[in-house]
């Protein structure tokens, strides 16, 4: 259904003046690059893994009644034992059930996680259920509350981001035209997790439909991109002109501004654009064609191209804001840069390049800033070279390690994200297959053994104050009584989908230890640190990081 439609933008060329034949041109060969590069949405049957293997027959309501599925389980703050190499490589734990295809995933202020994007059959779409999950419960069925979408909004393929509130705003989705599936939609919904319920919230001025929601330091969001609908020929065209969300007022306003086909439309660069908020205030968007460009929120917007660029890349492999004002992108052929745009004109550079090619690999950072790379495989979503060994970045060497071997592939609407305990969430994948994961894996990274492949002992912070404080402010921990810290990290709570999680961050913070006590100082700079919810871990002298507490920067 998608490539159809898609087909039809090609014909009409989207109702945007073209400067001469040769601007046609490129339009048209743009469009059916990223017609032949998009998955199609359109659901169709594929063996279902609930975590037993693809094709075993437990539905999963009975497995999860009966209890066969928590004899698998591990309880999220029990670390599994691992071999001599898991201090090097960590550990992934055994594959758990998941009620529904965790396509969207958000880290929430109290450390449960929401994820949507299926039925529990895995099946497209996300007008009926979704799902809260509270690690501290372990990762059997009592751990999970799969509730009722009360709104019939299908989220499915929308946009998320937690506010200052805590609330996560989630934008546009996939909207039902006479019985076909895969059209834009301009609703927005609230998830509020005090109740843990979702409401209808301000529709944006246009539809949208793989747009990308991005927090800014202010504490309004913006949202880019996505397809909306041409309405008289219901055919998807790009949606160019980005919109700033004000929570205080639930007010959309069209930054025409920035309208910009080329960033927001060409080469693909409508498909979850990857959005950055850097140290000067404005946003660096960068495309699959490899053009960079700086956005303004301010006013009506504004939009200017950078002369520099970076490789061409593609919308299902992963960029990654690794520290302040800094990206690790894995773009074609295996080729990995870092964009340094903490200046006025950003700054690239060429790192060793990745293991394979990696289409819908997910990228993580991980509690001590290294960056975390699951999933994907040689050819976007088949079975082709599949790429189950996680591979880890590492800042300070610009280097790659190789880490552990997952059990499940995890293509197309796979998804991973960091946890308050310093693991990493994995799992999803399929709704279209070609296996519908409805399963997730908990990875173990190297910080938590020791050189024998034992658990290590890890430090503790038993208090935290104050728990909300500004840029700048200071923060008073208690940890554990023979505790020597080495390092504090502040890491932002992360909304992933579709091989994007721009509201990570992570940063290194400056403190004194005098006995149990330690004063941990924030940076000043609101756009260093931008206002959200963080996770603070305190690691050791061996480089073993506590259990995060949860704190808000306003």
């Amino acid at each position: 259904m998608l490539k159809a439609s898609l087909c039809a933008v090609t014909l009409a060329l989207c109702p945007y003046a073209m400067a001469d034949t040769g601007e046609v041109q490129q339009v048209q060969s743009d469009i059916q690059h990223w017609i032949d590069r998009l998955q199609d949405e359109t659901d169709k049957a594929a063996p279902v893994d609930y975590g037993y293997g693809p094709g075993v027959s437990i539905p999963q309501a009975q497995a999860l009644s009966e209890g066969n599925v928590s004899t698998l389980h591990i309880a999220a703050a029990q670390i599994p034992t691992g071999g001599s190499n898991a201090h090097l490589a960590g550990v992934f734990g055994a594959p758990i059930s998941w009620p529904i295809i965790p396509i969207h995933v958000v880290l929430l202020p109290d450390g449960r996680v929401m994820s949507y994007g299926t039925n529990q059959m895995g099946q497209q779409g996300a007008q009926l259920i979704y799902d809260v999950w509270n690690s501290k419960l372990g990762t059997g069925a009592g751990s999970h509350d799969v509730l009722p979408n009360t709104t019939k909004s299908d989220i499915f393929c929308s946009s998320q981001s937690v506010m200052l509130s805590g609330q996560v705003l989630i934008t546009g989705g996939d909207l039902t035209v006479n019985g076909f599936r895969n059209f834009a939609r301009n609703n927005t919904n609230v998830f509020t997790p005090s109740s843990d319920t979702l409401s209808a919230n301000t529709p944006m001025n246009y539809a949208r439909w793989y747009g990308s929601l991005v927090s800014l330091s202010n504490g309004q969001l913006v949202v880019f991109g996505g397809y909306q609908n041409q309405i008289t020929k219901l055919s998807p065209e790009p949606a160019p002109t980005p919109e700033l969300y004000n929570p205080g007022t639930h007010a959309w306003v069209a930054l025409h501004g920035a309208t910009s086909l080329p960033a927001f439309g060409y080469s693909g660069n409508w498909y979850y654009p990857r959005a950055y908020e850097g140290p000067g205030g404005k946003l660096l968007v960068v495309g699959n064609d490899g053009l960079l460009y700086s956005v303004s929120t301010a006013g009506s917007g504004s939009i200017s191209r950078y002369t520099v660029t970076v490789p061409a890349g593609e919308s299902d492999l992963p960029t990654v804001p690794f520290a302040p004002g800094k990206l690790l992108s894995i773009r074609d052929n295996k080729t990995v840069v870092v964009i340094d745009y903490t200046n006025a004109t950003p700054v690239v550079t060429r790192k060793a390049s990745i293991d394979a090619v990696r289409f819908w690999a997910n990228g993580t950072v991980m509690a001590d800033g290294r960056v975390l790379v699951t999933g994907g495989s040689a050819v976007a979503n088949q079975l082709t070279s599949v790429d189950y060994r996680a591979e880890i970045w590492d800042p300070s060497t610009g280097l790659w390690t190789a880490g552990a071997s997952a059990a499940k592939p995890r293509l197309y609407h796979s998804n991973s994200l960091l946890l308050p305990d310093a693991t990493v969430l994995t799992g999803g994948g399929g709704a279209p297959g070609p296996v519908n994961n409805l399963n997730a894996e908990i990875y173990y990274p190297s910080y938590l053994y020791d050189s024998a492949g034992h658990p290590a002992i890890r430090p503790t912070i038993s208090a935290v104050s104050p728990r909300s404080l500004n840029p700048g402010g200071t923060l008073d921990l208690t940890v554990g009584s023979t505790d020597q810290i080495g390092r504090l990290t502040f890491v932002r709570t992360g909304s992933s989908t579709h091989s994007n999680n721009s509201d990570q961050r992570f940063i290194v913070l400056s403190f004194k230890q005098i006995g149990q006590n330690v004063t941990a100082t924030l940076p000043t700079n609101p756009v260093t640190l931008v206002p959200g919810h963080y996770m603070l871990f305190s690691f050791d002298k061996s480089g073993v990081p506590s259990i995060a507490q949860l704190v808000t920067v306003e």
